[in-house]
């Protein structure tokens, strides 16, 4: 599941953004990365709603068009009063240059082949170029619109999402001050889990690649710090950051006293079937059978003469709460969607209570960008929250937005606050998992507990 990013500069970005309203742009496609084919665009483009092309030449100049219909390759002249071309020229002082349809209906050809708006046809021939005819729907000057320079050095296309504005009331409550900080961190820091011999709670973070678990745990680590930490390794790529499977401790302070909780974290889900976390895994990750630090496979199931395998197990080494990690900025693809189905399945076969976290909820929405309170009032999120929950089949309530550190240097109190709110709930679901426990398996936990000490 590779991480592509767009090549338009922020100028560029903010040129655009001022064609439209209130609008984000969500990368789809990108032509160096997918390739330069029709076949390639229409797999990642059809049936996406209002999209905008971004084509670049060898002579600096960005241009493209927008539609507010669907691709769907049904083979007829769509009519769109909404679609237009633009150009913005090859320099940082050019003002955008916006061309409508002569008569105000042209909108594209809707086949097979690339993007075809008739003055503009993209990917000619399935080769990075596009064809240039003025007048067939739309017109301008060539020099102006391109250069006249046909030869495509990048072609992306973007979904454009309506983010909306202000929801009348705030989607759930939230209060936003220093005190509730403190409330939060004393009531994680004295948590006792509701279970005679466990002393912590322990939470797996399951995600896609690039979501965001590895910086989740770190995040909560520098809250309870007090500073920036970067214990667990993160960033940004194309493949799994974490190939092992690690259980993180948090410490209130330098030096200060273990928190009741570990944050357990694992290889990223990934769109191939061999690639990225093994589903079948999680029944062994979830027993507490496999020991901090092993190595996984993706290729291979983990085999009980695997080093560090633990063929038995405590109820204080197993996972007592999953938590499901999602970039609020990226597309869940069908693959991802159906590797989801099968955790869950198996993680209500096992009775383990599961929540959903909304990362990086600031990068998916302006206004939330500009202020992170504005969380629970902002309609695109809440819009969001709810394809989430209905995508993954988990429940609302259950689904949490969240904000990592990533640039910061020092903390700051609204992220704080939803990383505490999210940790809250968290040992809130495991207390589900400890009183869901048959009472045999509460008298053995004292048992186990020692045993499991001995053996270590």
């Amino acid at each position: 599941m590779t991480v592509v990013k767009s090549s338009l500069s922020s100028d560029q970005e903010k040129k655009l953004l001022s064609l439209f309203g209130r609008v984000r742009l969500h990368l789809l496609y990108k032509a160096s990365v997918h390739g330069y084919a029709s076949d390639s665009f229409h797999q990642r483009c059809d049936k996406q709603g209002p999209t905008l092309l971004a084509a670049y030449n060898g002579s600096g100049y960005v241009f493209g068009a927008y539609t507010a219909k669907d691709y769907s390759q049904s083979g007829v002249l769509v009519s769109d009063g909404e679609a237009f071309l633009y150009s913005l020229g090859n320099g940082k002082g050019n003002a955008p240059r916006r061309v409508a349809s002569d008569d105000g209906k042209y909108g594209f050809t809707d086949g097979a082949a690339g993007p075809d708006f008739g003055a503009l046809k993209f990917l000619e021939q399935d080769a990075a170029a596009v064809a240039s005819n003025p007048g067939t729907g739309f017109t301008f000057k060539p020099m102006d619109m391109h250069g006249d320079d046909l030869a495509l050095t990048e072609l992306e296309a973007y979904r454009v999402e309506d983010i909306g504005g202000f929801l009348a009331k705030p989607w759930r409550g939230n209060d936003w001050t220093i005190k509730s900080k403190q409330e939060l961190m004393k009531k994680i820091q004295e948590y006792q889990p509701e279970l005679s011999g466990v002393t912590q709670a322990r939470v797996l973070l399951v995600g896609p690649v690039g979501a965001g678990k590895s910086s989740f745990f770190n995040s909560i680590n520098s809250v309870f710090r007090g500073h920036m930490t970067s214990q667990a390794i993160s960033g940004v790529c194309g493949k799994s950051v974490t190939t092992q499977f690690r259980s993180f401790p948090i410490k209130a302070g330098k030096g200060g006293k273990m928190l009741p909780l570990v944050l357990c974290d694992t290889m990223g889900l990934e769109s191939q079937p061999e690639a990225g976390l093994n589903v079948d895994d999680l029944y062994n990750i979830y027993k507490g059978r496999i020991a901090d630090r092993y190595q996984f496979s993706p290729s291979t199931p983990l085999q009980e003469d695997a080093p560090g395998f633990r063929k038995t197990s405590t109820l204080g080494e197993q996972i007592h709460c999953v938590v499901y990690v999602f970039d609020t900025c990226q597309l869940l693809c069908d693959e991802i969607i159906e590797k989801m189905a099968a955790i869950r399945k198996r993680t209500n076969l096992m009775n383990i209570p599961q929540l959903l976290l909304m990362a990086k909820v600031d990068e998916a929405c302006p206004l939330v960008k500009e202020n992170l309170s504005n969380v629970y009032r902002s309609e695109y999120i809440y819009k969001k929250a709810q394809q989430l929950s209905t995508a993954l089949g988990i429940p609302l309530c259950c689904v949490l937005p969240v904000k990592n550190y990533s640039e910061e240097l020092e903390l700051e109190l609204s992220t704080d606050l939803l990383l505490l709110n999210a940790v809250q709930q968290m040992l809130h679901y495991a207390d589900s998992f400890f009183e869901n426990q048959p009472e045999s398996e509460q008298e053995m936990s004292d048992t186990e507990q020692k045993m499991s000490k001995n053996r270590n």
